[in-house]
């Protein structure tokens, strides 16, 4: 049996087990709801240390959570009495501006990797929130501004470096075990632990764009506008209908601070010089209270909304995609999205069509390729006070919307009392997930996610 000691002598990063120090703050997460003690938090440096880890936890019968950004609203980046294999260790990024391609290390950032990208005029569709994962968002499918134009994240991806739960090190790729890479790109974390991954880049630097605010009365108007019109605009075109307490930023007019409002984050990938003319139309839907859009360089917008979200939050989150934003369903909206409980919360309705729909629906596990939306109720709030109203909250506004809406949604997205939405989240490819789960984890040593049963 592996020991705590066998583990040490394997492993170049650092260990933390109970008292020692530095423990505690390895053991912290993203998600302040989630205040658990593993038995170990192994800080990987590179796959070996990856490797002596998954066999740590293989063969002491441990629970095994795996943390690349430290994100997961559901907390799965931690365990009691488990191993942590956390992955902040292997932050690195290199370029190749040559090929237009990209490898990040499975602990690397958006913001690390954006960071990388940019300095050659390159990028490749990123999430929201800079400080998100690339490993994490890549394997959930990656929505995010650049998506109707290049696809999700996972339609980016050339390869991924993975440690499967026997211990042993693959590359999976078109080429080499490509059950298991059509299973990364969108199955989440049941397969493997990645320890690094080789995307696609695309010609993106300024961009032109940002928040939009519209009054609550005039919400109905700004969500049907978008809609109709993000149905067949350019591909250049993304960014995404909100709602938002106004938080206490200078664009804003002072006493509308902590008011609800509709929003458009709005962005354009093109030709910057168009860049205004393109969002133009977004001001025709109603008046605008307030708006901060211009010219900036792509990092810049990927990590605008940053210091609303900083790490220790307490979260709460639902998910559905959606096919038709039909009127009835922006109404259901407008019941629940004004009692936003905090400034930190929001509500995102991502558009996900364009390049999105170019992939079928069984060329990766993201099977919704027929879906026009992705909506994220985001509940977040600082006090553990507002656990219970900001959950009833999310949960009113989900059950509300859900009718109108799909039966599955995103799994970047889903909170831990979603299991039972796994099958509906994969619709037809979840047969096929489940005998690629069967080969390469048949123990379900990786569980500690929106788990596919093998």
């Amino acid at each position: 049996m592996s020991t705590i000691e066998n583990m040490r002598e394997r492993v170049r990063g650092q260990i933390f087990t109970v008292g020692d120090d530095g423990y505690d703050d390895a053991r912290r997460v993203y998600n302040a709801m989630h205040d658990k003690r593993p038995q170990v938090v192994v800080r990987c440096e590179n796959a070996g240390d990856v490797m002596a880890a998954v066999d740590y936890a293989r063969t002491n019968e441990l629970e095994l959570a795996v943390r690349g950004g430290s994100h997961s609203v559901p907390g799965f980046g931690t365990v009691d009495g488990g191993v942590v294999i956390d992955l902040s260790g292997m932050r690195y990024v290199r370029v190749n501006p040559i090929s237009r391609t990209a490898r990040a290390g499975g602990g690397a950032t958006w913001g690390d990797f954006n960071a990388a990208t940019h300095a050659f005029g390159l990028a490749t569709t990123g999430g929201i929130i800079s400080t998100t994962g690339v490993g994490g968002l890549t394997l959930g499918g990656g929505i995010g501004y650049l998506a109707r134009g290049l696809g999700l994240s996972c339609d980016n991806l050339i390869s991924a470096d993975v440690v499967t739960a026997d211990g042993q090190f693959l590359i999976a790729s078109e080429k080499e075990n490509e059950d298991l890479f059509w299973a990364l790109r969108g199955g989440g974390g049941n397969f493997g632990v990645v320890t690094a991954l080789e995307f696609r880049l695309a010609p993106v630097s300024t961009v032109y764009g940002g928040p939009m605010l519209f009054e609550m009365s005039d919400a109905a108007a700004v969500l049907a506008g978008f809609r109709d019109l993000i149905e067949d605009a350019p591909e250049e075109l993304g960014g995404f209908p909100a709602f938002q307490l106004a938080p206490p930023l200078p664009f804003i007019p002072e006493n509308r601070h902590g008011d609800p409002f509709t929003l458009i984050v709005a962005c354009w990938a093109g030709d910057p010089d168009a860049g205004e003319s393109a969002i133009s139309a977004f001001r025709e839907f109603a008046p605008v209270v307030a708006e901060h859009v211009g010219p900036m360089p792509y990092p810049a917008l990927n990590s605008a909304f940053d210091g609303l979200v900083p790490a220790g939050l307490q979260h709460y989150w639902k998910a559905n995609f959606v096919t038709e934003l039909t009127d009835e369903a922006i109404q259901a909206h407008l019941r629940h999205a004004p009692g936003l409980p905090a400034v930190n919360s929001t509500v995102h309705i991502y558009p996900i069509n364009g390049a999105c729909h170019r992939v079928t629906a069984d060329a990766t596990a993201f099977a919704y390729r027929d879906a026009k939306f992705a909506t994220v109720i985001a509940g977040m709030w600082p006090d553990p006070a507002q656990n219970a109203a900001g959950t009833d909250w999310v949960r009113s506004y989900y059950d509300d919307i859900a009718q109108h809406s799909e039966a599955g949604g995103y799994i970047n997205f889903m909170a831990g009392d979603d299991q039972g939405r796994i099958r509906d989240n994969y619709k037809g490819n979840y047969d096929r997930l489940v005998e690629v789960k069967r080969k390469y984890d048949p123990g379900n040593l990786f569980h500690l996610n929106q788990n596919i049963v093998p």
